[in-house]
């Protein structure tokens, strides 16, 4: 009941606008290219200090037709623990997609000796047609939640 007490706060008190904060300017795709919109953004809470967890590595992956992945976009949370415009509308198509948050050198450099290595999201995108998708993670070093809020692209 805690868990999902503390994953309801999480996903009530995020917020949805990809221009919210200055942690996003103009951010460049994987191919060095400006990102056009914010069709999924991501967010790291830190559980054991209360705050936003800046600075939390990502990396964005499509699962290929052969199951293997591959990496279509990186990030790192910035001072309010979201990271946006991690991948374009145009090459966030139709799939499978994980979002892996870099957790172990996350507490590592607190000091802090983790249980897990990453934070994995897997999820379908578009199946019911173009979507933004908004993953907030809660991180401490022994578990992870998370959830997402997922608005139609028109209304982000």
């Amino acid at each position: 009941m805690t868990r999902f007490l503390c994953l309801l706060v999480l996903v009530a008190s995020s917020s949805l606008l990809c221009s919210a904060d200055d942690d996003h300017k103009s951010h460049e795709s994987h191919e060095g290219g400006v990102k056009d919109s914010c069709p999924l953004m991501v967010k790291a809470i830190d559980s054991v200090r209360g705050k936003p967890a800046a600075g939390v590595k990502l990396s964005v992956m499509k699962k290929q037709e052969d199951a293997s992945w591959k990496e279509v976009a990186t990030g790192v949370t910035g001072k309010t623990g979201e990271s946006h415009h991690l991948i374009g509308d145009k090459d966030f198509t139709e799939g499978t997609y994980k979002v892996r948050f870099d957790t172990q050198a996350y507490w590592t450099k607190a000091g802090i000796t983790p249980f897990h290595e990453a934070a994995e999201v897997v999820f379908m995108a578009h199946g019911a047609g173009h979507k933004h998708y908004h993953i907030p993670m809660l991180l401490s070093p022994f578990f992870y939640a998370t959830g997402t809020i997922v608005g139609d692209a028109e209304g982000h």
